[in-house]
């Protein structure tokens, strides 16, 4: 048995029904839910580690075993419509169950469900080691370089896949293909997203409640629309004297700890209790006086501008599910260096460049995808000057596009009834989405249902000073074992442990360990070694 595997219990097995290779070859060709363009059984593979990633988990390829690669598509209504093309990974050895990924960004890149999924610990076999069928899409478009990210939304049902419909007919494919396979419809199945990703689980368990058994959202930007407006409205308040340089970025940071970091007991510098500190701290206290300048403080429109990233961005009128703002961003690991799309506020925020039209790669990541968002998904005109947008004059396209994307519908009772497992997890240093749009999602499920109700099928936990995409804190939890353990064993989880990992093989050295709370508790520290996860305990 393959290590990890123990740690979820036993499922029915199943095998290939022919030799791997004839079961394998043979599912090439149209089918039921699409056409198969091609079906290759792989070769076990070695564990490697990449120098430079976007991500520290995608710098790591994890160990396969033998499987069958099937590469399909799902042809379109519309003539002009991109298809929807997918991936499904099939081991020889089957466990049972199946693991859907989600996307990222805007999609249009092929989700291949061979690397690790969100949160994953670096050292543990990924789930198609562990014997689960995997499985992703490229949501029904594909991105080309030197082309707008956005470009797809022009056309409505390329849009509307993105939105939800591609990932339902996808996971529909792939039941259908382990049947062909196997001989049998799997007996579980599980949805891991981050990011847009986790918007995307969140959209399973809101619209098709009867397709997966657990499911598990990672920073999810599940208000969508308010996201777009958010980040536009926080990269033109830096396009003149409001943006902020590196060094003045690491002087809020150095002030958000000076004033927060001890709050919890321990001087490790990481803000613990990000709510409190975001109370606490106050950008005007670094405001210039006659005798400083440059890098040592922050001028007028500096301090206008990091109080407009802190402030909820409001709308003149109600969008989906009755919310007409969206919360605004917290406070802690500003200066989390950037590399890729990952780190604080220079990655996400401030780019290395003041806001630019049309936007440039030196730009933050939110004005490009807002900016752009703004001219191609709810103007619908490229050309569109976004200083002169105002959202009452595109209302009709805004609750549109709101009722297709925003995954902000609290009603998960049928989720619930038919005894489906959700987790929510939220970084609290993340600069791509505001953890608070998921933490008053869950409170709004919780409204809706009840706690206790809520309690029997649903988990958030908050993550102090982790980013985005994993860095900063410690971020590596195993929530697929959660999941089933959750979903297969009755085994409801309390508090966790989150490790902070070395990207290095085969050890991947653990070097700091943290509880990872429910919601709303806080790691407080105990005593002892502050690297050490036993030295915090979960507090409200």
């Amino acid at each position: 048995m393959l290590a990890g595997l123990a740690t979820i219990g036993a499922a029915p097995a199943a095998t290939m029904i022919e030799d791997a290779a004839s079961a394998c070859g043979g599912l090439a060709g149209p089918s039921d839910a699409g056409r198969i363009d091609s079906a290759t059984l792989q070769a076990p593979s070695e564990l490697a580690v990449s120098d430079r990633a976007p991500t520290p988990a995608s710098r790591i390829v994890p160990a396969n075993p033998a499987f069958c690669k099937v590469l399909g598509h799902i042809e379109p209504t519309d003539p002009k419509a991109p298809p929807i093309r997918f991936e499904v990974n099939l081991p020889v050895q089957w466990n049972g169950r199946s693991v859907q990924y989600g996307g990222g960004g805007f999609n249009g890149t092929l989700i291949t469900g061979l690397g690790l999924p969100p949160a994953y610990p670096f050292d543990k076999p990924s789930p198609l080691a562990r014997g689960f069928v995997t499985y992703g899409t490229d949501s029904g478009h594909e991105s080309k370089p030197g082309e707008p990210p956005q470009l797809f939304a022009l056309n409505d049902e390329a849009f509307e896949n993105f939105a939800h419909r591609s990932y339902r007919k996808v996971r529909d494919a792939a039941a259908a293909l382990m049947v062909r396979a196997y001989g049998k419809p799997p007996e579980k199945m599980y949805f891991m997203g981050s990011s847009e990703g986790g918007r995307e689980a969140l959209t399973m368990a809101q619209r098709y409640p009867d397709d997966f058994d657990g499911i598990f959202a990672r920073v999810p930007v599940i208000n969508w629309v308010g996201l777009q407006h958010a980040g536009t409205r926080s990269g033109l308040v830096t396009m003149g004297e409001g943006w902020i340089g590196p060094a003045q970025v690491k002087l809020v940071a150095d002030a958000v700890r000076q004033a927060c970091d001890k709050a919890d007991g321990s001087d490790d510098r990481l803000v613990e209790n990000p709510v409190a500190c975001k109370a606490t701290f106050k950008p005007a206290a670094l405001r210039c006086d006659s005798s400083q300048s440059g890098d040592q403080c922050l001028t007028e429109a500096q301090i206008k501008a990091i109080d407009t990233l802190h402030a909820a961005y409001k709308f003149p009128f109600p969008l989906a599910n009755g919310l007409d703002d969206y919360p605004g961003w917290g406070v802690s690991g500003e200066d989390t260096p950037a590399s890729g799309p990952t780190g604080g506020w220079m990655a996400w925020w401030l780019g290395t460049a003041p806001p630019a039209l049309p936007p440039t790669p030196n730009n933050g990541i939110a004005w490009v995808y807002g900016a752009g968002g703004i001219q191609y998904v709810f103007a619908r005109d490229p050309k569109l000057d976004v200083r002169s947008y105002r959202p009452e004059q595109y209302k009709a396209r805004l609750l549109e596009v709101s009722q297709l994307m925003d995954s902000t519908d609290p009603d998960l009772g049928r989720f619930r009834a038919r005894g489906g497992k959700l987790i929510m997890l939220e970084h609290m240093a993340d600069y791509a989405q505001s953890p608070y749009a998921g933490i008053r999602y869950f409170e709004n499920v919780e409204r809706r249902l009840g706690q206790a109700e809520t309690a029997a099928f649903a988990r958030l936990y908050t993550a102090p000073g982790v980013d985005h995409v994993g860095s900063g804190a410690p971020a590596n939890v195993d929530m697929l074992s959660v999941l089933v353990d959750w979903v297969e064993k009755g085994e409801a989880p309390g508090d966790l442990e989150v490790v902070g990992q070395k990207v290095e093989a085969p050890a991947f050295a653990v070097l700091r360990a943290l509880p990872l709370c429910r919601w709303p508790a806080w790691p407080h520290y105990k005593g002892g070694d502050a690297m050490s996860g036993s030295s915090f305990e979960c507090a409200k």
